[in-house]
């Protein structure tokens, strides 16, 4: 199954009963001091348009586990799956994501479920503002509830695809091994934008800033000329980081589509890392 649908072929499915369309935005701003970014729901952008039928997962509530010690910190398995069939998808469900900022939370949203081990998940390319530039119908006003899956899905976690600290630190100097940052290029030479607690990136870490993605629009050849423009060769482990593992997700799903199979996203990112003055940062060209 192809890992993104276009606004038409979406608007033709919409309706079958085994589909469920997620949106799963979050808006995000710079905190003031520049040290990490600040977060709102979605859900009053969402009530005031929406693609038909669709419901909003709104991570701040759902996929955020407060507990552990860095933002967006993905919950336990049961507790991420239990969320997901509280908003309709279970056992026999097709999940198309969508979002309204630019890709990176639909495909948070989709590297969730693929760790949960729930594949039958696609993303809308080009995301909200594909399907309204298409001229496809909006709605308005508030939703109603989520219908609840009837029969939940049970998670069957691919731990290779979440990797934590210890894994990135050892991974660092490995030729196997790629620890790719997909902020932007000022913020992985430690030049300006956001610092995440200290500025510069993870020592020895290659760029490809998410926002070259283009929203799950660009075909796989041209994601895949894009990584080999960053050092990233074919075959390599690749752990994806940015600030708070958003931008990583996006970067991860794409190079999915581009034919890299050993993926996964840091979800401490430098939420984490950058508070550990014994966890190696460097800054400059690079």
């Amino acid at each position: 199954m192809s890992l993104t649908v276009a606004p038409a072929a979406l608007a033709a499915e919409r309706g079958a009963a085994d589909l469920v369309i997620l949106d799963g935005s979050v808006f995000q701003r710079p905190s003031p001091d520049l040290t990490t970014m600040l977060q709102d729901s979605a859900r009053a952008s969402f009530e005031k348009g929406r693609i038909p039928g669709s419901v909003h997962l709104d991570a701040l509530d759902w996929l955020w586990d407060r507990a552990k010690p860095f933002r967006f910190a993905l919950p336990e398995p049961d507790a991420a799956a239990a969320a997901f069939a509280a908003h309709g998808v279970g056992e026999g469900s097709r999940v198309v994501l969508y979002d309204r900022v630019g890709g990176n939370w639909a495909a948070r949203t989709f590297w969730t479920l693929r760790w949960l081990g729930f594949d039958a998940v696609r993303v809308l390319e080009g995301g909200f503002a594909a399907w309204k530039a298409a001229g496809l119908p909006v709605e308005t006003g508030p939703p109603p509830a989520p219908v609840p899956a009837a029969q939940p899905f049970v998670p069957k976690p691919r731990a290779a695809s979440i990797a934590g600290r210890d894994e990135v630190l050892a991974a660092i100097g490995r030729p196997d091994t790629a620890v790719v940052n997909a902020l932007s290029a000022e913020q992985h030479a430690g030049t300006g934008g956001l610092t995440y607690h200290r500025p510069g990136r993870i020592a020895g870490s290659r760029n490809l800033p998410a926002a070259r993605l283009a929203d799950a629009t660009l075909p796989g050849a041209a994601v895949a000329a894009l990584a080999a423009e960053a050092g990233i060769a074919p075959g390599q482990r690749v752990i994806a980081y940015c600030g708070g593992g958003i931008a990583a997700s996006n970067l991860a799903f794409n190079l999915l589509r581009a034919g890299w199979a050993d993926l996964a996203v840091y979800d401490g990112s430098l939420d984490e890392w950058g508070r550990d003055p014994a966890l190696p940062m460097e800054s400059g060209p690079g």
